[in-house]
C-alpha cells in the first residue's frame, strides 16, 4: 500500500509543480520557464546527494545517459510550450497517449499485436481525447478533432507523449543498471545542469526576473525535486506498470488546478474527457 500512496504523491507532485510554473512563470517564455524550474530544484538536489549510496555504475549507464538526457531535456522544452500556451486542462491529458505510442512501436518494430483490453485502452484514449473539446461539437461531429489540430499546446504535448514513450523503456533500463534512488537524482541533476548550461545560449534568459522571487522559485523546484524522489521510491517497491499508471492520475488534478487556479472553461466536458484517458491508460498498462 506504500507503493501506491507514494504513486499518488508522484501524481500530485507532478500536477502541483506543472500548475506553479504555469502561475508563477507563466508570462515567461518557455526557455524561462524550463530554466527556473531547474534552478530552484538543485539545492534541494544537493541535500539529497548526502543521503543515498552510490552504486556502481557500468558502461551501459552512461551510454543510455547520453540518449536520455539530450532527449529528455528537449521534451522539457516542449512540456514547458505546451503549459506556457494552452490551458492545462487542455495540454496535459494528451500525456495519455504515450503508452498508445508504445503499443505502436512495439506492432511497428516487433510485430507485436495488443490483445482486446489494449485495443480498448486506444479506444479509451482516443475517446477522452475526442471528449475534452466535446463543446465544439455544434460545429460538427468532427469538430472536436480538429479543435485539437488548433490548440499548440495539446500538439506539443502529443510530440513529448510520443518522446516519453521510448524515454520509459530506456529510463527502466538506466535503473537496472544503476539504482532507483541513485538514478532519479542523476537524471534531474543531470537534466537540471544541461538545461541551465545549454537553454540560455538559445534565447536570453531573465536571470533577474528569475532569481528575485526565490519562494515562489523554490515552490516549483520542491515539486520537481518531490516528483524524481516519489517516483523512485514508488517504483522502486512495486512494477514499475501499476506504478506508472497510478501517477498518471496527474491529469485529472491538472484538470482541478486549471479550474481553481486559472478558471479554465468546460472543465465538465475536459474532467470527462482526461477520466476516460485515465482509463484508457490502465487498460493498455495493466491488462493489455
Amino acid at each position: 500500500m506504500l507503493w501506491f500512496i507514494l504513486a499518488i504523491a508522484t501524481a500530485l507532485s507532478v500536477a502541483t509543480g506543472d500548475a506553479l510554473t504555469k502561475k508563477f512563470f507563466g508570462r515567461f517564455s518557455p526557455y524561462d520557464m524550463a530554466v527556473a524550474s531547474s534552478i530552484y530544484s538543485l539545492p534541494f538536489l544537493v541535500v539529497y546527494i548526502l543521503f543515498i549510496p552510490i552504486p556502481q555504475i557500468d558502461t551501459v549507464f552512461w551510454w543510455l545517459a547520453s540518449v536520455l538526457v539530450p532527449l529528455d531535456t528537449f521534451a522539457f522544452y516542449l512540456y514547458m510550450k505546451a503549459i506556457k500556451l494552452s490551458p492545462l486542462s487542455i495540454s496535459i491529458p494528451f500525456l495519455s497517449f504515450t503508452p498508445v505510442f508504445m503499443i505502436l512501436t512495439g506492432v511497428i518494430v516487433l510485430g507485436e499485436v495488443p490483445n482486446n483490453w489494449g485495443i480498448i485502452g486506444i479506444g479509451f484514449v482516443v475517446a477522452g481525447s475526442y471528449l475534452l473539446n466535446v463543446t465544439q461539437v455544434k460545429y460538427g461531429y468532427f469538430a472536436p478533432f480538429r479543435a485539437i489540430l488548433k490548440e499548440p499546446g495539446s500538439i506539443l504535448m502529443l510530440v513529448v507523449a510520443f518522446i516519453y514513450s521510448f524515454l520509459a523503456v530506456l529510463g527502466k533500463k538506466a535503473i537496472q543498471h544503476s539504482s532507483p534512488l541513485f538514478f532519479g537524482f542523476f537524471y534531474l541533476a543531470a537534466l537540471d545542469i544541461t538545461t541551465l548550461i545549454f537553454f540560455p545560449f538559445l534565447e536570453k534568459i531573465r536571470w533577474r526576473d528569475i532569481l528575485k522571487v526565490p519562494v515562489k522559485g523554490l515552490s516549483v523546484g520542491v515539486m520537481l525535486f518531490l516528483h524524481a524522489l516519489f517516483h523512485c521510491l514508488a517504483i522502486n517497491m512495486i512494477e514499475a506498470v501499476y506504478m506508472i499508471a497510478v501517477k498518471r492520475m496527474s491529469i485529472l488534478f491538472s484538470i482541478v488546478y486549471g479550474w481553481i487556479l486559472f478558471k479554465e472553461s468546460d472543465i465538465s466536458a475536459r474532467m470527462l474527457g482526461a477520466l476516460f484517458m485515465f482509463l484508457g491508460v490502465v487498460f493498455i498498462i495493466l491488462l493489455g
